[in-house]
């Protein structure tokens, strides 16, 4: 009695353990992919000339135009490349400066705040 308990309990495992493994992997995985993808498609659907992008080759421009499938941006004074939307990877958002960080003067003299030797 007790092994055929036991024989169609470890039947129960063998059937619920792929299941859960599953249940996991989409959890994990699948999931944050599919919403990463859906903000990165909503993005690149709203953006605007004027504003600073990055591609997924790394390149920083301005969008001047955006057209159907077809964004043009401006990588230099006067200079226009077009690239495909799904190209442009995020949005950069511009430096503010707040009175927290330090401000540079400019200039690169060293320090003297240490022993000189």
């Amino acid at each position: 009695m007790l092994l055929s308990q036991a024989a169609s309990g470890s039947s129960l495992w063998a059937l619920l353990l792929p299941i859960l493994l599953l249940v996991l992997f989409w959890v994990v995985a699948i999931r944050p992919q599919r919403k990463r993808q859906r903000e990165t498609t909503d993005m690149q659907r709203q953006l605007q000339p004027g504003q600073q992008v990055m591609t997924g080759a790394g390149l920083l421009a301005t969008v001047h135009a955006v057209e159907d499938d077809v964004v043009v941006l401006e990588i230099a004074p006067g200079v226009y490349a077009r690239h495909v939307r799904q190209a442009i990877v995020r949005i950069v958002e511009p430096k503010t400066s707040s009175s927290d960080s330090p401000s540079s003067s400019g200039d690169n003299t060293p320090s003297t705040d240490g022993p000189a030797s």
